[in-house]
């Protein structure tokens, strides 16, 4: 049997997080197609409330999702709140508990406790096991970007901290900016960086790589690596040689590392910048074991303690595609739509019910413990 649920887009609490799972453009397709969308208030979102409400979306009060009907589904993009209330609505977001990420336990746990269920966006997939829809390519070219800035900006400005940013209004500017850092690094330097990219072949490495290209980098700076060069097995002596290392694979379960604190002990290391786009920062596989804290767009650089130049940054920020936010919501919730048109069908449509299957194994997993 179909009905069509209230979807309540909840507004961001993440500092800095400005994107949106749902846009004007696609609240209202939903709306058109019998759904009853509501949107909190929100001074964070790219998105202007006027924006929602020019399209006839209703407005309800920031925060108002806690004392919603439980049989409203709650939409949002990243982490909630960090309180520990039992949670009794369906949420639909990304809420990265499913591979053992530190605390998981704690925070899927609220689930059960509330009779809720979290249908995690990172886990909808299609048939051929693609995820529906994925901010990838636009993480990896906010990553990259953000790593060509900080290697300028150790050229120009050796020992003194990459300071924040800000969000850019659209990919030009921020084109813009990255291209005339890198012309002022390499005239203080005399060459360009040299880029490696890693998972070169996906959604967040094309990302990464268009951006070296559109920026001006020589297409023989920019090493694209997949499986095919990484199937030897690390830690890789190109990455230490390089300038720039740009982490984009989805790991999945444990290989060897790509870097750690002997292979950095080169002798020949030119490595001045990782940027770990992937961002698996807690969890136990994490190929890149030489930072354990993720960073953020007011403080983006995390130093390394290493012997010897240059010094070593890494950049390991879980939003990164907030960098873009109006382009990166737009693209998302675009490929988003055709999933959520299947909502009304929640507890027959393929998509969703794999989606819950998983959640209930990973609470089972939980209980069993």
């Amino acid at each position: 049997m179909s009905s069509y649920p209230v979807l309540h887009l909840r507004a961001e609490t993440k500092p800095l997080e400005h994107r949106s799972a749902l846009t004007p453009t696609t609240a209202k397709i939903l709306q058109d197609a019998g759904y009853d969308v509501r949107v909190e208030r929100s001074k964070q979102r790219i998105f202007g409330d006027e924006e929602y409400e020019a399209v006839g979306i209703p407005l309800v009060p920031e925060g108002s999702w806690v004392d919603a009907p439980a049989d409203h589904i709650i939409v949002g993009l990243k982490e909630l709140p960090d309180e520990d209330f039992p949670l009794k609505h369906t949420h639909i977001t990304f809420l990265h508990v499913f591979k053992n990420q530190g605390g998981w336990e704690r925070v899927l746990g609220r689930f059960p406790r509330g009779g809720g269920t979290l249908l995690d966006l990172e886990f909808l997939q299609d048939e051929r096991g693609r995820r529906v829809a994925a901010f990838g390519y636009h993480a990896g070219f906010a990553g990259a970007a953000l790593g060509l800035e900080v290697w300028a900006h150790q050229a120009l400005n050796p020992g003194r901290e990459f300071g924040g940013v800000e969000p850019y209004p659209n990919e030009k500017a921020l084109i813009e900016h990255v291209k005339s850092a890198i012309t002022q690094g390499a005239e203080k330097l005399g060459r360009q960086p040299r880029v490696l990219v890693i998972g070169a072949l996906g959604r967040c490495g094309k990302g990464a790589v268009d951006l070296c290209l559109k920026a001006g980098l020589d297409e023989k700076n920019v090493l694209q690596w997949d499986m095919a060069e990484t199937a030897k097995g690390g830690p890789f002596v190109e990455i230490v040689e390089s300038d720039i290392f740009i982490n984009c694979i989805y790991l999945m379960h444990k290989i060897p590392n790509f870097v750690d604190t002997q292979s950095l002990a080169s002798p020949n290391r030119n490595l001045s910048v990782v940027v770990d786009v992937s961002c698996d920062t807690t969890n136990p596989n994490n190929p890149i074991p030489i930072y354990n804290v993720n960073t953020a767009f007011d403080k983006p650089t995390l130093p390394v303690e290493i012997s010897g130049p240059p010094a070593l940054s890494v950049i390991s920020i879980d939003h990164l595609p907030s960098l873009l936010p109006r382009e990166a919501s737009e693209a998302f919730s675009k490929d988003l739509i055709p999933t959520f048109l299947q909502l009304k069908d929640r507890h027959t449509a393929r998509v969703w019910t794999d989606a819950e299957r998983l959640f209930k194994e990973k609470v089972a997993s939980i209980q069993s413990q």
